[in-house]
């Protein structure tokens, strides 16, 4: 009985040993598994085009040890072995990087394609099923629930009307004000640690985003960020179903809870399309002086939400998850126009921001001037003034009427001053703030700066177009998050520069 128990503690202690989840390879020995295989399967280089090679040498270069290290303590360390955490997370990329956009699709492609499985790092004939790959996604998504809010929630009171003019945004459905949300998202505390995507967060950065920067495509000193809203289409309608008994009383339009399939998505306005669709408003922060657009930070919200609103959201938490980097321009558009330009002052932030003509441009300024659209004064004749100097120390503009001359004095019939030299205005940014702003919005500083706010639209082009992200089609948040955050790593990685000459390939004609 004796002999018996302690061979039962010698097997359980062998089970504790190799049953462990991470593959104890290396980098180094993926390398090494790929060069073997290729050769054994391929051994003649031009099979692939040149666009495959370049695919191939990227991922043959890419290091995912952080990621076996980050997941190894969410793994049993009994029952069957499972597959390495790196080996899935690249298996998934490359399906998104080759246009594989269902997971049963790609598990399938896996099995009869051995490029597709030596370059995930599974030798051909022994690869993982649709299960596996969506037991890897809870691993991904640190919470127990697979959205973020519950799917049994009242009906929305206000929804997203219809704009009158085309082209034009909706108007915002919130409850608070951006003022107010503001005034609460300054002394909100965020922690990383308590979102449902920090470890594909944590991932993000630590083999992408810290890559990036350590190459010298991101400036985290002085960095300028541009953010905009783009709608993400989840499904052509949206779909929910009552939970109460109301239609066994005869109760027809009765305002109880509903159970909704997606319930972090709902409908919004498409100003680009001019049309409803059912889905998240995906706001993204990209770094716009970086060289090819890359994004820095993403948020899901739901299809109605406000850009103004997202932005504010999406921009706290980015300054609490990665206070390392330091912003020192806002580019945004003039759905931004909203009470953001004090706080800039305050934390030594440039905004550029469009003026929305909704809110009114022309003010008087002193009894004598009004201030244009661009924010420019405007003198009693209807003149716009030139701009004659800026002071930042005093934080302030100066303008000179455009008639006077030194030497004939002002040629107005009318003239606001009796000095040669003309009269003269300064602005005061402390006066309004939203409309004078630092550099004046009719130079060519702003202009240019400006010109940087379209690499947000490009990156969201990226992702919705090259790297197809709606064709996700999924149903949860935490797919879409996935899906979401693994294209940002995609956008990273066909950034950096490779070799001119493929070391891969030399290897796999055994080249020294």
């Amino acid at each position: 009985m004796a002999l018996r128990a302690l061979d039962q503690k010698y097997i359980f202690r062998l089970e504790a040993i190799f049953l462990l989840p991470v593959n104890c390879g290396s980098h180094a020995d993926y390398q090494n598994f790929v060069v073997t295989n290729l050769r054994k399967y391929y051994p003649d280089p031009n099979a692939f085009s040149r666009d495959t090679w370049d695919i191939i040498e990227r991922f043959w270069n890419l290091d995912f040890s952080y990621t076996d290290e980050l997941l190894a303590a969410k793994y049993s360390k009994f029952g069957p072995a499972p597959r390495t955490p790196s080996c899935m997370q690249r298996s998934y990329l490359l399906s998104i990087d080759f246009k594989v956009h269902s997971i049963t699709d790609w598990a399938a492609q896996l099995k009869i394609n051995p490029l597709y499985a030596i370059l995930s790092g599974f030798d051909f004939g022994n690869t993982p099923g649709v299960g596996t790959f969506y037991d890897f996604f809870r691993k991904l998504w640190d919470s127990d629930s697979d959205n973020l809010s519950p799917h049994i929630r009242p009906l929305k009171k206000k929804k997203v009307e219809q704009p009158k003019q085309k082209g034009s945004k909706a108007l915002p459905v919130e409850k608070v004000t951006v003022d107010q949300l503001f005034k609460s998202l300054e002394t909100d505390s965020f922690s990383i640690d308590d979102q449902p995507y920090a470890s594909l967060f944590k991932i993000y950065i630590h083999e992408f985003l810290t890559i990036s920067i350590s190459k010298g495509f991101i400036n985290p000193s002085g960095l300028s960020i541009a953010g905009d809203g783009t709608p993400v289409v989840t499904s052509a309608r949206e779909r929910k179903h009552c939970v109460c008994d109301c239609k066994e009383k005869g109760i027809t339009n009765c305002e109880c809870d509903r159970y909704f399939s997606q319930t972090d998505c709902d409908i919004g306005w498409d100003s680009s399309r001019d049309c409803f669709y059912n889905g998240y408003d995906l706001y993204m922060l990209v770094a716009a002086n970086s060289e090819s657009d890359l994004p820095l930070f993403p948020l899901l919200h739901p299809a109605s939400k406000h850009d103004s609103h997202g932005f504010l959201e999406t921009y706290f938490r980015f300054r609490a998850f990665l206070p390392d980097l330091h912003v020192s321009k806002w580019i945004l558009d003039s759905a931004h126009d909203a009470p953001y330009y004090l706080y800039c002052r305050e934390n030594g932030i440039q905004p550029f921001i469009d003026l929305n003509k909704k809110h009114g441009t022309r003010e008087k300024y002193k009894e004598d001037f009004t201030i244009g659209k661009d924010g420019v004064p405007v003198c009693k004749a209807g003149r716009k003034m030139n701009h004659d100097g800026s002071e930042p120390s005093k934080a302030r503009l100066k303008f000179r009427c455009p008639l006077a001359s030194r030497k004939y004095g002002c040629s107005c019939s009318d003239p606001c001053s009796d000095s040669k030299y003309g009269g003269t205005v300064h602005l005061a940014m402390k006066d309004n703030p939203r409309l004078i702003n630092f550099p004046p919005r009719d130079s060519k500083e702003w202009k240019l700066e400006c010109n940087a706010r379209t690499s947000a639209e490009r990156s969201n082009k990226r992702e919705k177009i090259d790297l197809q992200l709606e064709s996700g089609r999924h149903r949860s948040s935490k797919m879409w998050y996935c899906r979401l955050y693994h294209i940002l790593m995609l956008q990273h990685l066909d950034t950096w520069d490779l070799p001119f000459e493929s070391t891969l390939q030399k290897l796999v004609l055994n080249v020294a």
